[in-house]
């Protein structure tokens, strides 16, 4: 079922109508319409070649649509608001033979900024990712981790208005992904508007204050959680009983089973105090509870079972 575009009262920092893209006899986007309010944190889903790193090529203007329009910061079908734009694309890439200081002080100037304030800018941002004895070092020197760092600050340094980011959390340890969290939130609150596509549904729930999932180039979810939550109903179990697992299997009604090792999330076709006296006359339940279906099974559902590999939690 394709969703259908959520209205906003405030203001939009970008809006899509009736947008589609093609390469060859591939759609990559069909007829999508969205809005990003302004200084929200919007989160973009979908598998692997659903069109969602088209989309964000598309607002910086790298793609142009074969049809449909593009608003960015209030304007139409131009570059200039580009300096007003900070992007983190998936393919990481810095000068390695460049200082780290040299490095961001060149993207800084890119945006328009002068080296006076680049300065303390930089200064700020490698304290703040905890990099300032690494600015003299050159960047082939640095860790995956910290490089990752680094160009999160190239695309934050001037102070944009709106923020891309596709995969910013991809390949980090749990250390490195809690200081970019906090940064991108710090950026929310001072006002930036932030775009940011995920493989993690887990991240996607504690982030985003907006959800829009993309699946062969179409519009599927666009909201916030609780709203796509409402829409599949509390239909999940999650449970925790000896043996559960080997129960459930192959039970009638139960439509389907994800295990967590821990315990079970369980989709069930019958009434949930069925289920239950079920398993209490055959083990021993520590946790039975009724709730709304998470980010992840939700994903998979409309995605497919194809499409597990490329989620994680």
């Amino acid at each position: 079922m394709v969703s259908k575009t959520i209205l906003h009262d405030g203001p939009i920092a970008v809006r899509l109508t009736r947008v589609t893209k093609t390469f060859g006899q591939h759609i990559a986007v069909d007829d999508l319409s969205l809005e990003v309010p302004e200084g929200s944190v919007y989160g973009f889903i979908g598998p692997n070649g659903s069109g969602k790193t088209t989309t964000l090529r598309m607002i910086l203007h790298i793609f142009h649509p074969d049809s449909g329009v593009i608003e960015v910061l209030g304007q139409q079908g131009t570059r200039a608001a580009n300096d007003r734009i900070g992007y983190l694309p998936e393919e990481r890439g810095l000068y390695k033979k460049m200082t780290v200081r040299r490095v961001l002080a060149y993207y800084a100037a890119l945006k328009g900024m002068s080296a006076a304030e680049a300065r303390p800018a930089v200064d700020q941002w490698l304290e703040k990712v905890g990099l300032t004895q690494w600015g003299n070092h050159k960047v082939e020197a640095l860790s995956k981790g910290m490089a990752q760092k680094i160009q999160f600050i190239a695309a934050v340094v001037s102070r944009p208005r709106l923020l891309i980011l596709d995969e910013p959390f991809s390949g980090l340890d749990p250390v490195n992904l809690e200081v970019l969290r906090a940064a991108i939130l710090e950026l929310r609150r001072q006002g930036t508007t932030i775009i940011f596509s995920t493989h993690d549904m887990m991240m996607a729930e504690q982030m985003c204050d907006f959800i829009f999932m993309i699946y062969r180039g179409r519009k599927v979810l666009d909201g916030t959680l609780e709203s796509i939550q409402e829409r599949y109903g509390a239909d999940t179990i999650r449970l925790r009983a000896d043996g559960a697992a080997e129960i459930l299997r192959g039970m009638e009604k139960v439509q389907n089973v994800r295990d967590l090792g821990q315990c079970q999330e369980v989709r069930f076709g019958g009434d949930a105090q069925e289920l239950l006296n079920t398993l209490s006359a055959r083990t021993r339940v520590q946790l039975f509870e009724i709730t709304r279906p998470s980010l992840h099974d939700i994903f998979v559902r409309i995605a497919g079972a194809d499409s597990v590999e490329q989620t994680h939690e």
